[in-house]
């Protein structure tokens, strides 16, 4: 990425965060204001937080778990599927309010971002490395934007398929991240892969998606250029 961009981590509970923009801490107390808000709607309503699949959320529901709960139901999974993406996407609000113009949140590989240069977002395939260091190259003008990973095979994050990374390329971070878990669900072998980029490109919202299954490469709908990375 760009040479005058410096990155910050960012660790709250089991979230690592990457972090790049001059109000740093108007990012960090978003992220932790709306965990703890997520928290004590959980609480209240624990199936929320343990649901596979779109559940109806209170009248009085905040807006993290609204913007959840319609992701979740535009693609057909649990709210939960949703969480790291929609974070990502309220940092970069609290940022964009207190006065940033360019800002990047990284949240474990579900990516938010405003720019005002071109941006380079790496990709990383797992085992599917053989592929080559594949990257998508933004320019200013597509952002905002979000840009989330999912994988069988890797991170902490369930998933109840064998794909080695599915992204999703969408305007609002909870779908994207809401429907990069599904792309992963639906991979087990290289033969879902093209049922599966169809699928994803027939959810209102979803702009792109790439799938990665044991050197194999799809994609699908409208994508940011592909480049290798040195």
């Amino acid at each position: 990425m760009n040479s005058k961009r410096v990155y910050r981590t960012f660790i709250h509970k089991e979230a690592v965060l990457r972090i790049c923009c001059e109000p740093f801490e108007a990012v960090t107390q978003e992220i932790i204001r709306q965990r703890t808000i997520l928290e004590e709607y959980i609480r209240r309503d624990p199936l929320f937080q343990h649901s596979l699949k779109p559940v109806a959320v209170s009248p009085d529901a905040p807006e993290v778990a609204r913007r959840m709960a319609r992701a979740a139901g535009t693609v057909g999974v649990g709210p939960m599927a949703a969480v790291a993406g929609v974070m990502a996407q309220l940092a970069v609000e609290a940022a964009l309010r207190a006065g940033a113009e360019e800002v990047i949140v990284d949240n474990g590989g579900d990516i938010y971002l405003q720019t005002v240069e071109p941006v380079i977002i790496g990709l990383y395939p797992g085992a599917s490395g053989q592929i080559g260091r594949l990257a998508f190259s933004l320019e200013a003008c597509v952002t905002p934007l979000s840009i989330c990973s999912s994988s069988g095979k890797m991170g902490h994050s369930l998933s109840l398929g064998q794909c080695d990374l599915a992204t999703v390329v969408a305007k609002d971070g909870a779908l994207a991240d809401a429907a990069a878990t599904l792309a992963a669900n639906l991979v087990k072998t290289v033969a879902d892969v093209e049922p599966a980029l169809n699928h994803m490109v027939s959810i209102a919202g979803v702009s792109g998606v790439l799938i990665v299954k044991d050197g194999h490469v799809g994609l699908a709908g409208k994508l940011p250029p592909l480049v290798k990375m040195d």
